[in-house]
């Protein structure tokens, strides 16, 4: 899912700058705004910096906002405790906050 999204996003930004994209189809309910693509973009830079020294903080981010995993669900994925699901949820939140908006 994260996948598409960021290639449909970058098809978007390409298009956008009069560039030839290859055309990606997409149900309806995968179509994302062009006012968010760049937030997509910039997520997926976020999330891969974050993957650089915190991997399990962005498989949880994996899981849980493209996924739509609930934190019980995403524990059981990873093998840890929901309490550590939800930590590592709320740490990755605000690092990935603080990396998309500087």
């Amino acid at each position: 899912m994260r996948r598409i999204l960021v290639d449909y996003a970058r098809s978007r930004r390409y298009q956008k700058r009069g560039g030839d994209a290859r055309q990606v189809e997409l149900d309806e309910a995968m179509i994302v705004s062009q006012e968010r693509a760049a937030d997509v973009i910039a997520l997926d830079d976020a999330l891969k910096s974050l993957a650089e020294f915190e991997a399990r903080k962005s498989q949880i981010v994996e899981l849980r906002f493209f996924g739509g995993l609930s934190i019980e669900e995403t524990a059981q994925a990873l093998a840890v405790s929901p309490g550590t699901v939800m930590r590592d949820w709320t740490l990755a939140k605000a690092w990935l906050r603080k990396a998309v908006t500087s």
